[in-house]
């Protein structure tokens, strides 16, 4: 039984070719961040609402994003990563479970020793996969929006690393490559945005059978505001293999009405 490890957008299956990957020189230094977000189908419904929290200890930083879903699911996911010259992770912790995950799983990465683990259900079972493995430098998980923040808008392309689990845990290549520039509006304010395409690069035999086999995830898209201060926009991408295009948006608080003043 396949199952897949999504990071907020994307998910995929078989081990990528050579393609070069390459760390994320830091351009602009994360700090303390509170946002809100929602999740919606492409019809516009909202299907879960999302909490960013992202906080400083020393040169590390911790990012966690929590979609709370209205069918009871959830998808929680925290990475640590430093930002010394280029971006690097150091663990990320997924979890995902409830009606809108077929397989629900939960993925601990520890990326300085290479310890990876997943607990997964099969026929009603748990089963827990342990393996050490050799993880790249560039490894983007939990981290793909503090990337494309970092990302030039004029390189051509970039390629980083991702791990998977399918349960068994594998590494792939995401190649990341700019779309030109999109219009979006904030009020009577006018922006373009960047619309990045990032794509799972599946090599040799599997990634010429992948498509017949409808195995091949399908490319994501993330919008980024340039300018001294980049900022995330709205993404469109599968949280799971085999799973619908979600769309993720910035959120406005609602007020009652009786806690505003005259």
């Amino acid at each position: 039984m396949k199952r897949c490890l999504c990071v907020s957008l994307l998910a995929g299956y078989f081990v990528a070719g050579a393609l070069q990957a390459e760390s994320v020189a830091v351009r602009h230094v994360e700090g303390v961040v509170r946002g809100f977000l929602f999740l919606r189908s492409l019809d516009g419904a909202v299907i879960a609402n999302g909490d960013l929290i992202q906080f400083l200890r020393g040169d590390r930083v911790t990012s966690r994003l929590v979609f709370h879903f209205k069918d009871g699911s959830l998808q929680d996911e925290t990475a640590v990563f430093s930002e010394r010259q280029t971006f690097r992770l150091l663990s990320d912790h997924l979890v995902q479970r409830g009606p809108s995950f077929p397989h629900p799983l939960e993925v601990s990465i520890d990326a300085t020793s290479g310890r990876v683990t997943v607990r997964h259900r099969d026929d009603g079972k748990e089963k827990v996969i342990e393996e050490r493995m050799e993880l790249p430098s560039d490894l983007a998980n939990g981290m793909m929006v503090t990337l494309l923040k970092n990302i030039a808008s004029e390189a051509a392309s970039t390629t980083v690393s991702m791990l998977f689990a399918t349960p068994k845990p594998r590494l792939v290549k995401l190649v990341i490559t700019p779309a030109g520039k999109e219009p979006f509006s904030v009020g009577r304010a006018s922006y373009k945005a960047t619309r990045f395409n990032v794509k799972v690069e599946i090599g040799g035999l599997a990634g010429l059978i992948a498509p017949f086999l409808g195995k091949q995830p399908q490319d994501t898209s993330v919008w980024i505001l340039g300018g001294d201060a980049p900022g995330f926009v709205r993404s469109e991408g599968q949280f799971y293999q085999g799973g619908p295009i979600w769309r993720i948006e910035l959120a406005s608080p609602d007020y009652p009405r009786a806690s505003v003043r005259p």
